[in-house]
């Protein structure tokens, strides 16, 4: 037979693996030592308060009884049974509650059935002293345990803490309990005066975010956790500021919602990201209002492979609509939907659709196949400085393409048409801008025409999209630069795709027909700030070159156009503006070869639509 020793167990963790086996048998032969020590301490007879004028048979029938009550009310209320985390909050209030009970049991039989065995005094006294001992006992065994359960402090990050709420409580308890975590907690942080010189766990509060670089230097941090899960975006990058200027790496949590219910770990602290910087908060999201009109319909996606379209179709499969059919022209982008969907990328199954928006003869096929019930309309050209060059594919795809969307929406009795638009068509300036502006009114144009809810939804840029400028900026960091950003000014609002697909399929659920939807992006972000905090999260030395704002760009965009009149929907992150509408024959009559084309998409941007003009016949084949 091996020994402890072969077997690589020394003696004190043998003893800690009984104690634990045994803890209710440990816990209550302590518990009766308190209730004796306690009943001999206050039963000494006044007034010279000598071990000889004590009448100690009569002390020892006390003893027996207060130990006989207590352990039996103490495994009524459950102290012994391992029912609450020991030492914690809720087991004191439990042997309170224990101690009372047993406090009030032994007066009543000593005034009335033993006749004043012990003073009055003892059995007020008593109960107090051993609650005094039993809570002490408690607390020394959880020290001891928590001290044998922290982390090597010689092997693992010296961590601070910035912020000392819930989240930051919570993650301390975590890494403080996990031996093997790879951060232990040397003090926190919190901008809260209330919460200086307080210690939380044996952590001490040392001060606020402008303390973060003395901090460091004093208990030799090498990286600071970020725990205020509310953090702005501002704060956020002060912070991450400060700790640049310190050498520190910044770590962030992942969501409170996991700490909290355990399904996160401490393996999921990351280091700050550029989404971070953006300090973007969590959507409530109404789940019930969006599967009245999802759940168990026949749901079209178009766009499908793109980074919107792709999101939007992960999304609305958790609302188990009877039919998701993903259609885009890129066969290799429905491949990649596929796969991270289904786990599978066979593309032999008939809800994926290789098809483009300017041919409306596959289109109404698409329709008449499918009979499609909503219609969440994501393709578009969408890259500003192309568009700038070859204005026509902008009015093929953006417009006509949207125009015969629409009309075939209408003809088939869809019940609900979402339009995805960009801020770029608040009053916009660029061709991306007009052709998006211009589909937004022939949306309006559709629902007012008949009884349908179409409307539109409009936000900025897209955190990792494809062509984002987060994901250019990474890449010319890792070429070594320059990083290119076009102004120093420059501003841009920024969402995470799953922020935007959340708050897109929500807006379907609350629009009105014909109306534009605007997602609340928060504060806008200055793109040279932006780049500066990537260059420093790389540790290298890139340059950045400002370029000059190209054709059509806006130095800042907007979210509403200074003619549009919004009011607040039910969703706090969502408003909602009256967009006019536009006839389609106005639309049809454009030529995507005129050498005045710009004009003539600026000119239908307007707020009043001109006058319908005698059209050249673009028809969309209808069933």
């Amino acid at each position: 037979m091996s020994t402890d020793a072969e077997e690589g167990i020394s003696p004190e963790e043998e003893l800690l693996s009984i104690l634990d086996r045994h803890h209710g048998k440990v816990q209550g032969l302590l518990d009766a030592a308190a209730w004796g020590g306690a009943v001999v301490l206050t039963t000494r007879r006044p007034p010279s308060f000598s071990v000889e004028r004590v009448a100690w048979g009569d002390v020892g029938i006390m003893v027996a009884l207060s130990v006989g009550l207590a352990l039996s009310i103490g495994v009524i209320v459950g102290l012994y049974a391992g029912r609450w985390q020991y030492g914690s909050f809720e087991e004191v209030l439990a042997l309170v509650s224990a101690v009372a009970g047993t406090g009030a049991a032994v007066t009543i039989i000593n005034w009335h059935l033993l006749q004043q065995l012990v003073p009055v005094g003892s059995t007020v006294f008593a109960p107090a002293l051993a609650l005094i001992l039993m809570c002490g006992t408690r607390y020394v065994w959880r020290l001891y345990v928590d001290h044998k359960h922290r982390p090597d402090g010689r092997a693992a990050e010296r961590l601070l803490v910035f912020g000392a709420g819930p989240a930051g409580v919570q993650v301390l308890g975590l890494m403080l309990s996990t031996p093997d975590s790879d951060f232990v907690p040397v003090a926190l942080l919190d901008d809260d005066p209330s919460k200086r010189r307080c210690r939380i766990k044996g952590v001490a509060v040392v001060g606020g975010r402008h303390d973060l670089a003395a901090a460091a230097r004093r208990f030799d941090a090498q990286a600071v956790l970020l725990a205020v899960p509310s953090a702005s975006s501002s704060v956020i990058r002060e912070l991450s500021e400060i700790a640049a200027a310190a050498d520190l790496t910044v770590y962030v949590l992942p969501g409170v919602r996991e700490l909290v219910t355990g399904r996160a770990s401490l393996d999921d602290i990351r280091e700050l990201t550029e989404v971070d910087l953006l300090g973007r908060a969590a959507i409530d999201t109404d789940v019930r209002s969006i599967s009245g009109y999802v759940t168990g319909h026949r749901v079209l996606v178009t766009g499908a492979g793109g980074s919107i379209g792709s999101e939007l179709c992960r999304q609305l499969a958790h609302f188990d609509p009877a039919e998701l059919v993903l259609l885009d022209r890129d066969e290799s982008a429905l491949h990649g939907v596929q796969l991270s969907m289904e786990g599978r990328a066979l593309l032999d199954t008939p809800n994926l659709i290789v098809a483009d928006l300017r041919d409306a003869t596959r289109m109404a096929q698409v329709f008449r196949e499918h009979r499609p019930q909503v219609v969440f309309h994501a393709a578009a050209l969408k890259h500003l400085p192309l568009l700038e060059m070859h204005p026509g594919e902008a009015v093929k795809t953006n417009v006509w393409g949207s125009l015969t969307l629409l009309e075939l929406a209408a003809a088939f009795g869809v019940e609900t048409f979402v339009n995805i638009s960009t801020d770029k068509a608040a009053d916009p300036t660029s061709v991306l801008g007009y052709s998006k502006r211009i589909a937004e009114r022939l949306t309006a144009d559709a629902a007012h025409r008949g009884d349908h809810r179409f409307l539109s939804v409009r936000f900025g840029n897209v955190v990792g999209s494809r062509g984002s400028v987060l994901l250019t900026f990474r890449s010319q960091i890792a070429a070594g630069g320059p990083v290119t950003v076009t102004d120093p000014a420059v501003t841009r609002y920024f969402m995470t795709v799953e922020e935007a697909v959340q708050l897109v399929i929500q807006a379907g659920a609350l629009g009105a027909p014909g109306e534009v939807l605007v997602l609340d992006m928060g504060d806008p972000v200055v793109i040279a700030d932006l780049a500066r905090q990537l260059i420093r999260a790389s540790g290298r030395e890139v340059d950045i070159e400002f370029t000059g704002l190209r054709p059509g760009e806006k130095l800042h965009e907007e979210l509403v156009g200074c003619h549009e009149t919004v009011h607040r929907s039910k969703h706090p992150l969502v408003l909602q503006a009256d967009v006019a509408p536009i006839h389609p024959d106005v639309v049809r009559a454009l030529d995507p070869t005129a050498p005045d084309l710009v004009a003539q998409l600026a000119a239908l941007c307007r707020v009043h639509s001109p006058a319908v003009p005698q059209a050249r016949s673009r028809v969309v084949s209808l069933p």
